[in-house]
């Protein structure tokens, strides 16, 4: 008797599973190993090389239906994934990097250390000419931003990811993944290095920030606007090539990062997270203030005591848009404090890591590499 497929979307993905294999293909799996298999592509074809980090994108349900609820991130392989979208193979020459199998809930160092040198080292020796990262969406914007800036090519390093499972039906990652590959073949993203492709909208990593818990359009850069639009027809950019890198930072050879805390800041708050954070040898406190970048008076008490301390110390803002400024409602210049200049409170602990590390931990350099990664000062 005939049995109707419970999960037709999962079982579509395991026909194209089974039929790489029975063309002699090696699926990449969760070891970094390189697999290569545009053999069609001709030369001619640009060089892009997919480093898969796990996600949403690479989700596979839990369940017997093909909803977005309960599923495994990073169980299918990028190869997978690519063979899904079909013509790719016509638009460049793809190869496939498993770099890791996570929920970007699990995020670390080590792997933000490792994408970074192997796209430095993909680059330097022309081995792509274009770099697409697969990634969840949870913290898909801190590494973005985190690349942005520690990456010295202008090749284009595209991010994208997806806010539904590949077996979901409705699954948005094929189409994130053919428009990730336009945007990084088309010869207008020369130049812009590190972008974020999602849902037919470019966006920059500095002001991208996820602004919805299951929508499909949760990208946005409500600060500053996207960087462009891309799909079937076109890749079509509305801001310029940047005229030239606003901050390059090095990687600290220790390949550890500094300890950065985020306090947020909130109604009848006192000075214990602040303390806490001094006592566990923080060397920065980011706030995450209300407003303006504000918060309470014995809060603000603490935050010029840790200053005293050598703790580098941000004002940010919880707020969904707008940047602080700065000797507004606090006198930063009294107390020391560096301002965010638009910066989310995530993205200003991973700005103030990285020039901990590179040795810049005056109040005035500090801030003066805020405004340069934002473009304006205020």
């Amino acid at each position: 008797m005939f049995k109707p497929i419970k999960h037709p979307v999962a079982f579509a993905l395991t026909l194209v599973y089974a039929s790489l294999f029975t063309h002699g293909s090696q699926a990449a799996t969760a070891s970094p190993s390189l697999t290569t298999y545009s053999q069609k592509a001709t030369k001619a074809l640009p060089k892009l090389m997919i480093l898969a980090t796990g996600g949403t994108i690479a989700g596979q349900s839990t369940g017997e239906d093909s909803s977005s609820i309960g599923y495994t991130s990073g169980a299918i392989s990028p190869r997978v994934l690519l063979a899904a979208v079909p013509g790719l193979d016509k638009k460049a020459q793809l190869s496939s990097v498993q770099v890791a199998s996570i929920g970007s809930q699990d995020m670390n160092d080590k792997i933000w250390f490792d994408l970074a040198q192997k796209i430095d080292d993909l680059f330097s020796t022309g081995a792509a000419d274009a770099i697409i990262i697969t990634h969840g969406t949870d913290t898909l914007e801190e590494t973005a931003f985190f690349l942005s800036l520690v990456i010295h090519h202008p090749q284009p390093v595209i991010i994208t990811g997806a806010m539904r499972p590949a077996t979901a039906t409705g699954a948005d990652g094929p189409a994130n993944l053919l428009e990730s590959v336009n945007a990084a073949v088309d010869k207008q993203s020369k130049g812009r290095g590190v972008m974020i492709v999602m849902n037919d909208t470019i966006q920059s990593p500095i002001w991208s920030t996820k602004s919805d818990t299951t929508g499909v359009a949760t990208f946005q850069s409500p600060y500053a606007g996207p960087l462009g639009y891309v799909d079937a027809a076109e890749v079509h950019y509305i801001t310029p090539v940047p005229a030239e890198s606003r901050l390059s930072l090095q990687l600290p050879a220790s390949h550890k990062l500094p300890r950065v805390e985020i306090i947020y800041a909130h109604s009848n708050m006192d000075d214990v997270q602040i303390n806490n954070a001094v006592r566990d040898g923080a060397k920065g406190i980011i706030l995450a203030g209300v407003g303006d970048g504000n918060t309470s008076a014995s809060a603000l008490a603490a935050l010029k005591a840790a200053r005293e301390h050598g703790l580098v110390v941000v004002r940010a803002s919880r707020s969904y848009t707008g940047a602080v400024k700065r000797n507004v409602e606090v006198d930063d210049n009294k107390a020391g404090f560096v301002v965010s200049s638009g910066l989310n409170p995530a993205k200003a602990r991973i700005l103030t890591q990285l020039l901990l590390a590179n040795g810049k931990t005056s109040p005035e350099n500090v801030q003066a590499a805020f405004w340069s990664v934002t473009g304006h000062k205020n």
